[in-house]
């Protein structure tokens, strides 16, 4: 198979061609190799070969070039992470949606039918909750006054009793609460009505919280396991937000890649007009108060400091079900929590400053 990787220089997508090529595949890269991203002097991925384009997602023209030929796509180019604030907003709209919508477009144009995208979490919003008086609820925001006072856990709507929280699966509500959520929902939206439209089969991998090697550091738009590394590569001990109890799916970047392959193998065998989502998680929650302590342990650094901080429009717990993906792909994590956190403490990061895309 033919496969086109946009963002394939990136931290997930650099694996994701690693692993294809591995597999026997041909992996096509479509990256910007934006300095912010990917640091200065940034190249190819091994594995890329003469298949490499530089360029943006939204060059329609370099887009139409680097899908001659092309079997699939897998498209992980975006800008990733919460940002700093709302002024963020356009460049993740003009970098997320339009970019894909013009790759969309170009896929329609050269009659290329099979697209797995790069999902995410972060469309539930807050993730499944049980009240023990009134059983599945949904809560709301946290308001800022409740976070300002310590009040972390949502409570019911209904009673005010603190809800436990569970594994979302996928055919839970969506419920984007930033505008990184948002765009990526409309990611999704976008990729099914391509399906619908040109009768193609597309597949939204939701990933977790995904870490490893390669890891962008030292920007505010990289995930919350980069915040750390970088932390204690600094000889600094990593800053934990609210009481460190929010829980999380950490799941490592070998196995997101085996999931974009497996994938990519099976969307070609849907039916026309086709979309559907996976949890992409280890199945193992973990808080990320022992995140932080795992790595720092690790690591040999200082030891975390939980600061009380809190950012409005994060979530407090949000953990996957992957059991749809399992199930009907054969997918299965092989990075236990502990492993990886230790070879995560000690591998190195990606040199970058700025905003991250790609």
């Amino acid at each position: 198979m033919r496969v086109l990787v946009t963002g394939g220089a990136g931290f997930i997508g650099s694996e994701i061609v690693r692993t294809l090529v591995s597999a026997g595949h041909e992996a096509v890269v479509l990256d910007a190799l934006l300095p912010s991203a990917h640091g200065a002097g940034a190249t190819a991925p091994p594995g890329a070969g003469s298949g490499f384009v530089v360029a943006d997602v939204r060059d329609r023209e370099a887009v139409d070039r680097a899908l001659r030929g092309i079997d699939a796509v897998c498209h992980q180019a975006a800008m990733v992470g919460l940002g700093k604030d709302f002024a963020d907003a356009p460049d993740y709209v003009g970098c997320n949606d339009l970019g894909t919508a013009v790759l969309l477009a170009a896929m329609a144009g050269a009659g290329v039918r099979n697209l797995v995208l790069a999902g995410s979490m972060v469309v539930y919003g807050e993730g499944r909750y049980d009240c023990p008086l009134h059983g599945p609820v949904r809560p709301g925001p946290r308001a800022e006054a409740d976070l300002a006072a310590g009040r972390f856990e949502p409570r019911c709507p209904s009673c005010g009793t603190e809800l436990a929280p569970g594994l979302v699966g996928e055919d839970a509500p969506v419920d984007p609460r930033n505008v990184y959520a948002t765009t990526k929902l409309a990611q999704e939206h976008l990729a099914s009505s391509w399906a619908r439209a040109t009768g193609g089969r597309a597949v939204s991998l939701r990933y977790h919280n995904v870490y490893g090697p390669g890891m962008p550091r030292d920007t505010p738009y990289a995930g919350v396991a980069s915040f750390f590394r970088s932390a204690l590569a600094r000889g600094e001990a990593p800053r934990v937000f609210e009481d460190g109890g929010q829980r999380r799916d950490f799941v490592h970047v070998r196995d997101v890649a085996a999931a974009n392959a497996v994938a990519l193998e099976a969307v070609a065998e849907r039916g026309p007009g086709t979309f559907t989502a996976y949890n992409t998680g280890s199945g193992q929650p973990h808080t990320i108060g022992e995140m932080a302590a795992a790595l720092a342990s690790a690591h040999g650094g200082p030891a975390p400091q939980v600061t009380g901080e809190y950012r409005l429009g994060d979530v407090r717990h949000v953990t996957a079900d992957s059991r749809r993906l399992r199930d009907e792909l054969g997918w299965k994590p092989t990075v236990g929590f502990a492993e990886g956190m230790a070879r995560f403490a000690a591998s190195p990061l990606r040199e970058a400053a700025g905003v991250g895309a790609g």
